[in-house]
């Protein structure tokens, strides 16, 4: 496998960085993916493939057929994902050929890189049909960032080997990968267990009796009962959460008040809980609730929480995730490491919490080009080298797992 695959790769390379550099033109936020995916389809039918477009006409599923020897059996269906919405984020760098020419919108976690590498998957695969057999899917999927579009790609029947066979989990493995800018390019990281944390979205709004500023004891201020319930809530992570379970309990927007002289009425925290333990992930927002509340009681409030979208941990099967970490070594220019668990999250949980799969970071920074700004930050950006170590470690997983299956 390995002359043949690292050769269609490298004649790849020059369309996976056009591609990508094109979706960083135009990104497109969670929901709103229609220009994106649209392009996905075109490249596909290029390849003479039949792409379904699907959640209207955000998403797109393709299948690939093997041609190759089989011997009576049509072997496992194998699922490459890419997720491939843009952050509601205004880029910097006005140097870069490629920025983004929409106005508060980049993409500023990778999903272009990821785009680009699938479909580069899909050129090599789909050109050397005859050296393989069995089925690798190709999904492309919208809303990562907002927890949505993974659920809404599995109710449509994204993991059911054949149409009408229901939302039951019918592939053999799921693989994908998140390019990482904080790994820098060559490496690669692969790790059984989990690998990025649950990812939970509340709100809470604290509900006092406005007033006058110059009157506060006429008025019941949320300010400061919203301020007690922030400190207090930092104490679920440091004094109720054992300093071997990694979690984090943050608020990250804040909303009350209109004018200096004014007492007002409500206020609106947002914030985000993570965790690697199920249980750790339902008793935090369990307990934002309940402290909420009784500081709120306490001081003569009132509170309602909501929960928002979220997904469970990222889960690698450590069947899965030997295969990957086998291709790794097969690619040149890769060096294999094991990455730390991050408190990151991402819906491909969905996906591996049903079936095998694994999915592992490919690194995309460079500090000698300085490209080293974080993940959602304006000035995110990769050094494309990455592009092809990730196409030809996918590339290298789905035919072994094709071919061989899961291991036993």
């Amino acid at each position: 496998m390995s002359d043949w695959v690292a050769a269609a790769v490298a004649l790849a390379t020059e369309r996976m960085v056009a591609t990508r550099r094109v979706l960083h033109r135009s990104p497109e936020p969670s929901g709103d993916e229609h220009e994106t995916a649209r392009h996905i389809a075109d490249r596909l039918q290029e390849l003479g493939l039949s792409p379904q477009v699907l959640l209207d006409g955000t998403a797109v599923l393709c299948d690939l057929e093997g041609t190759g020897p089989a011997g009576g059996d049509p072997g496992p269906t194998v699922m490459v994902r890419a997720d491939i919405d843009a952050l509601p984020i205004q880029e910097r760098g006005e140097d870069r050929p490629y920025r983004s020419t929409r106005a508060g919108v980049m993409h500023a976690c990778g999903h272009d890189g990821h785009v680009a590498i699938a479909l580069g998957v899909a050129e090599v695969l789909a050109g050397h049909r005859s050296r393989w057999a069995g089925r690798v899917r190709l999904c492309f999927q919208p809303a990562e960032e907002v927890a949505g579009g993974a659920r809404r790609l599995i109710d449509a029947g994204a993991l059911a080997v054949e149409p009408g066979e229901g939302v039951g989990p019918s592939l053999a493995a799921v693989i994908g990968l998140h390019l990482w800018a904080g790994h820098e390019v060559g490496t690669v990281g692969v790790r059984s267990g989990a690998i990025f944390a649950s990812a939970d979205e509340f709100r809470l709004e604290v509900r006092g009796r406005g007033g006058h500023g110059a009157l506060p004891h006429l008025s019941l201020d949320p300010i400061p009962v919203a301020a007690t319930i922030i400190q207090a809530l930092q104490t679920l992570v440091s004094r109720e959460t054992s300093p071997f379970m990694p979690a984090v309990v943050t608020i990250g927007r804040v909303e009350g008040g209109q004018a200096n002289n004014v007492i007002a009425e409500a206020v609106r925290l947002n914030g985000t809980t993570r965790a690697f333990d199920a249980e750790l992930r339902e008793r935090l927002l369990r307990r934002v609730d309940e402290v909420a509340q009784g500081i709120a009681r306490a001081l003569g409030a009132t509170t309602e929480f909501t929960r928002g979208p979220g997904c469970p941990p990222v889960v690698s099967d450590p069947r899965v995730a030997a295969v990957v970490a086998q291709a790794v070594r097969a690619t040149s220019g890769a060096q294999l490491v094991e990455p730390e668990p991050l408190t990151v999250g991402d819906d491909m949980a969905e996906f591996c919490r049903l079936v095998p799969g694994c999915y592992f970071l490919v690194g995309a920074g460079n500090r000698a080009r300085g490209i080293t700004a974080p993940h959602h930050h304006p000035e995110f950006d990769i050094d494309e080298g990455c592009l092809a170590i990730g196409a030809e470690v996918l590339v290298r997983s789905a035919l072994t797992l094709v071919e061989r299956g899961v291991p036993s």
